[in-house]
């Protein structure tokens, strides 16, 4: 299970990798692999604005359909397409060509209340 360090994690197991007022988004490692072979993402609409907390997209494996929370308030401004054709990259590479949502974020300094990722091991070994 991986958990890179400069990354920031929300308690509902998605990912964010801040650059200045733009945060990429994705599901955890740990996500994934609950999730199991992850067949479908429904990506989030450009432009939409999104609420911390919110669920703006989804992904559909062989075992459920979860919802993809925003873990930051902002607007979605790019997506990856590449998942519309590979949704399995989710489960392959989470933190990098699964990647699902850019984030314009509306205040940058909400980050600090994600967790860091020592703080999100010990959540997900907490169980």
């Amino acid at each position: 299970m991986e958990f890179p360090p400069q990354l920031r994690f929300s308690t509902d197991h998605e990912w964010v990798a801040l650059d200045g007022a733009r945060g990429r988004v994705g599901i955890t490692d740990y996500a994934q692999d609950a999730l199991g072979d992850v067949v479908y993402v429904e990506l989030p609409a450009l432009g939409l604005e999104v609420l911390a907390h919110a669920a703006c997209a989804e992904v559909e494996s062989t075992k459920s359909v979860s919802e993809i929370y925003a873990p930051l308030s902002g607007r979605i401004v790019a997506v990856n397409d590449g998942l519309t054709e590979a949704p399995e990259l989710v489960n392959q590479d989470p933190y990098g060509s699964g990647w699902i949502f850019e984030i314009e974020l509306a205040d940058p300094t909400a980050a600090d209340g994600l967790l860091d990722a020592g703080a999100y091991r010990k959540l997900v070994e907490a169980g």
